[in-house]
């Protein structure tokens, strides 16, 4: 059964309060009210709301006070602040002070309703992180995988489960993602971690040499086989192999590693003897497998052997709660062994590392952060010092020759052409397009009107000339 969210609404304009009662209510939100800022801290020390609305102005308490005083004793709970005086002092008196967000009245209600649903995900997000960081802190070594997103916290959990055991895993995930990081946790988190930890990347070695780097070779066996070799099934003996990019293994390998890895057992190149093997397998690929079986590139056989337990990583543009984090570990690193003086990011650099796509992944957003702190100038790293590229749009924030610009156009047409663009991104959802241009809803309304842009049409492609 699903738990009614309970709103506490302060303000001491009481028309106000009927109305958001009467509309939060119709949101199945259970709805608490107070006509004070010194009310409004009396209930919240008596119960936990799961969010608290509040005006900014009020007589006897202020919103900014009550805001303070309850974020002493109950830090966690969100809190959106209204107020029909637009000051960005305030609002950002009020951030610091721990607000959520920050509304301005008259309240665009569907602005209020996902400022109000974001917020509350956020709180049971932290809350259920928070649960699993303390059941996997007990006993789990990270190995330095950062994130704290719910996804990559989801992966870390199953991690901790599989790691003991000795199943076979198979790691999924876009290049970048940090598949040969997590294949490392499972080994140092297992009853092998004492063991060697042994990798190797099956694309980059050629068919006939990977049989021997797997397999080791007798003296002789082949040209430039001067000594006998132990393969890496050999030296993993007692540990674990990690094969990354194992969907670029040719098909005729594939049997040879399923012989290995039903019988336990590896015979050198050129050689007869039989060596048993103690090896805890772990595959990675960033190709859809099952496509490769349909297409003839990988056996099915082996794809079951190696698929016992699947950890899927999912892409950096799916967990963007780590980004930040990545970012400011990623520049300490690289500042410090550049020996820059480089503390941060400025907001607006900050904010284009959020909304760029990364189809790098972690990668790629380690190299740009290198890049910006071998380039970067001053103690914090600016836009100017990111520039990062779109599969699709290309440079985002590099230098353009005026030579390839198009003709000039009205002002007018631009703002138009990039406002309709937006909205077909996001398929005619004016809340998203709202965020995503820095304007609010009304706003953009109100631009839609100025430039007779019927709704119904106000995501369909423009036409013409290229913006």
């Amino acid at each position: 059964m699903t738990k009614i969210r309970s709103v506490l609404v302060v303000d001491d304009d009481p028309a106000h309060r009927t109305m958001l009662k009467t509309l939060l209510g119709g949101w199945d939100y259970e709805i608490h009210e107070a006509d004070d800022g010194s009310t409004a801290i009396e209930m919240a020390r008596e119960r936990a709301f799961d969010l608290v609305l509040m005006d900014i102005r009020m007589i006897k308490v202020s919103g900014l006070e009550a805001l303070s005083e309850i974020k002493a004793f109950n830090p966690a709970i969100p809190i959106i602040i209204m107020t029909a005086y637009s000051s960005v002092d305030t609002a950002v008196k009020a951030l610091k002070e721990g607000a959520y967000d920050y509304l301005t009245k008259p309240l665009d209600f569907d602005e209020l309703r996902l400022a109000m649903e974001r917020a509350m995900d956020h709180t049971h997000l932290r809350e259920e992180n928070r649960a699993l960081r303390e059941t996997l802190g007990k006993h789990f070594d990270r190995q330095n995988i950062i994130g704290r997103s719910y996804a990559m916290v989801r992966v870390l959990e199953t991690v901790a489960q599989v790691a003991p055991s000795e199943a076979t895993v198979l790691i999924t995930g876009e290049s970048g993602t940090g598949k040969e990081m997590i294949a490392g946790a499972i080994h140092f988190n297992s009853t092998r971690k004492d063991g060697p930890f042994v990798k190797i990347n099956c694309a980059a070695i050629t068919e006939t040499l990977l049989e021997s780097e797997l397999f080791g070779h007798e003296k002789g066996a082949f040209t430039g086989a001067y000594k006998r070799k132990e393969g890496k099934f050999r030296q993993a003996h007692g540990g674990s192999l990690f094969l990354d990019e194992i969907s670029e293994m040719s098909l005729s390998m594939q049997v040879k590693l399923l012989r290995v890895l039903q019988e336990r057992e590896v015979t050198r190149v050129g050689g007869e003897e039989v060596i048993k093997v103690d090896v805890r397998v772990i595959a990675a690929t960033n190709k859809d497998l099952l496509r490769e079986i349909r297409k003839g590139n990988f056996r099915e056989d082996l794809y079951y052997r190696l698929n016992v337990v699947t950890i899927n990583i999912p892409p950096l543009r799916e967990r963007i709660e780590d980004i930040p984090l990545l970012a400011q570990h990623f520049l300490r690193s690289f500042a410090e062994k550049n020996r820059k003086d480089i503390k941060g990011f400025t907001p607006q650099a900050m904010d284009q590392l959020l909304r760029y796509d990364w189809p790098g992944n972690v990668r790629e957003l380690m190299n740009a952060v290198e890049r910006g702190v071998v380039l970067g100038r001053s103690e914090y790293l600016g836009k100017e010092d990111l520039p990062l590229v779109s599969r699709d749009e290309g440079p985002v924030a590099a230098s353009v020759s005026t030579d390839m610009l198009p003709p000039p156009l009205p002002l007018e047409e631009v703002e138009k052409a990039t406002i309709l663009r937006t909205l077909e991104a996001t398929g005619g959802n004016k809340s998203e397009a709202a965020r995503r241009l820095g304007i609010t809803r009304k706003t953009l309304h109100k631009k839609l009107k100025k430039y007779g842009v019927r709704q119904e049409f106000a995501f369909v492609k423009t036409k013409g000339r290229q913006i």
